[in-house]
């Protein structure tokens, strides 16, 4: 089940509630911001949206993928609040050659092939060990922690006020060789040392 949301009057005309696919809701959380209006599950329907769009908007390097036909692996860590929510969004989908593909670890020692990344929030205490996991290589960590974008992680996804927000660490992302596009950096608020005005 999809949820319902409504689009901020800030990109013009107020659009009634509506169901949405996953493409639309990362189109209106770029460039508008979403509002949810449904219960806290439908965060996790965006959240999963965001993650299955990333791909279009990050360039990895070659060697990120172990043949050219590899998959392109979303992964999660720790307690999983997709549920098979993110299963569903990318059901049948692939990014170019590289269909998709998840992956779910209880334990960041135990992360393997991975291009995306998602800790979640139970992840908290255990934030700085899986960063340092993945020191050097070329995964897009993404997560809703407060402040984590400050400790590391490349992507955050906060709910302000009911709205899913982007804070992106372009240093982080640099650092392990991710090129992340101004499409999304633009709806974004930028940290790191290349975003700090």
């Amino acid at each position: 089940m999809t949820p319902r949301f409504v689009r901020p009057s800030a990109c013009g005309t107020t659009l009634r509630r509506r169901w949405l696919s996953p493409v639309a809701w990362i189109l209106l959380a770029g460039w508008c911001g979403i509002v949810l209006s449904a219960p806290p599950a439908a965060e996790y329907h965006v959240k999963a949206a965001y993650l299955f769009n990333f791909g279009q908007f990050v360039e990895w390097p070659p060697q990120a993928y172990e043949a050219p036909d590899a998959p392109f692996v979303i992964c999660v860590v720790g307690d999983d609040p997709f549920g098979n929510i993110l299963d569903e969004v990318v059901a049948g989908e692939s990014l170019g050659e590289h269909a998709f593909v998840i992956r779910r670890f209880r334990n960041p020692k135990d992360i393997s092939a991975c291009h995306i990344l998602f800790i979640g929030r139970t992840e908290a205490g255990r934030l700085d060990e899986t960063l340092r996991v993945l020191k050097g290589r070329s995964v897009l960590t993404v997560t809703d922690i407060a402040g984590a974008e400050d400790r590391g992680a490349m992507i955050v996804l906060v709910n302000d006020r009911n709205r899913i927000r982007m804070r992106i660490n372009v240093a982080a992302a640099k650092s392990s060789n991710l090129a992340i596009s101004s499409k999304l950096l633009r709806p974004a608020e930028v940290v790191g040392i290349e975003g700090e005005q």
